[in-house]
């Protein structure tokens, strides 16, 4: 699935993306060092991986929870 980075803060390793909908949806250190990236910018086109979740909170997104983000590539 596609997205857009939307927050990141480098001492937590941890942000939140947008989906196409405009839905945000937060990530945790462990997604983000799952895609090997070092550093991500507000606006980078990225891809996740989600997997559903069985109590959604708030600011998750519709019961997803992402499992890795990393740069999208053509």
């Amino acid at each position: 699935m596609q997205a857009t980075a939307y927050t990141y803060d480098p001492e937590t390793r941890s942000g939140q993306v947008l989906l196409d909908d405009g839905t945000p949806v937060a990530f945790d250190a462990s997604a983000f060092d799952a895609g090997g990236l070092r550093l991500l910018r507000p606006g980078q086109r990225v891809r996740i991986e989600t997997e559903p979740v069985a109590q959604p909170s708030e600011g998750t997104g519709e019961g997803l929870r992402i499992t890795l983000v990393t740069l999208q590539t053509f």
